[in-house]
């Protein structure tokens, strides 16, 4: 079974970004991909500002409308979906991931429990955090997501690697501070690091970040996509600033 981690470029404009991410995920399926994988808060970036009448009409319901069209791709094409998106319940935001199965349906929502997503001072009756972790069963075994600084939480991961997962989705925003997609710095300083938390999480990993757009994001997110090992080995890779798609036999990485 394949699997493709998507790195789209994400603009100021959610409806375009939500055409791209439906066109990459149908093109992904036409190449063999079963599983594809989208970044964190890919409709939008991760753009929020700590100001509510900003940052609440970025949200979206779970379900609603980009579940609803995903979910149409999804049972075009038997295909699983996982994606991140600034996730609106009520007067709440949440940085959320949603894995749709192949009926159109939501076989698994996460909201990261990680709170650096936002700043400290940024309302907590607003800006929330998820508490639970769970998994999904599916054909390629039991999947949970973590979401960008989660990885980096040992008390989150250790929770995580109690259930037994048999795949990480890892949807994650990231940038250096200077705005480049500096890969020698990546591959030297970076991936190391993840790959170490990756190792704790004691079960493969897929890992995508969206391509930012300078114009919206003070620090654009770089790009990338990894595939890698439960010993902590990206067996696969999509350099930083390139947008595409990154396929991955998932039968040779569980």
């Amino acid at each position: 079974m394949k699997a493709a981690m998507l790195v789209p470029r994400v603009t100021a404009d959610p409806a375009a970004n939500l055409d791209r991410v439906e066109q990459m995920a149908a093109d992904a399926a036409g190449s063999g991909a079963r599983l594809v994988l989208l970044p964190e808060a890919v409709l939008t970036g991760l753009i929020n500002n700590d100001d509510p009448a900003h940052d609440l009409p970025l949200g979206q319901s779970i379900p609603g409308p980009a579940t609803d069209r995903l979910g149409a791709v999804a049972r075009l094409h038997s295909l699983w979906v996982g994606f991140g998106l600034f996730e609106r319940d009520g007067d709440c935001l949440y940085d959320s991931a949603v894995l749709i199965a192949p009926d159109g349906s939501v076989a698994l929502k996460y909201r990261r429990n990680q709170p650096q997503w936002h700043d400290t001072a940024a309302d907590s009756a607003i800006y929330r955090q998820g508490t639970s972790i769970e998994i999904a069963r599916t054909p390629f075994g039991s999947v949970g997501f973590l979401i960008c600084g989660d990885l980096f939480d040992d008390a989150l991961v250790a929770r995580f690697r109690a259930l037994r997962p048999d795949l990480l989705l890892f949807p994650f925003a990231r940038c250096f501070t200077d705005g480049s997609a500096d890969q020698a710095r990546w591959d030297a300083e970076e991936m190391p690091e993840y790959a170490c938390q990756i190792v704790s999480v004691g079960a493969p990993a897929l890992m995508t970040n969206y391509i930012g757009d300078s114009d919206i994001e003070e620090c654009p997110s770089f790009g990338g996509a990894f595939a890698v090992s439960a010993d902590g080995e990206a067996v696969a890779s999509l350099p930083l600033g390139v947008e595409g798609a990154l396929l991955v036999d998932l039968d040779k990485l569980l």
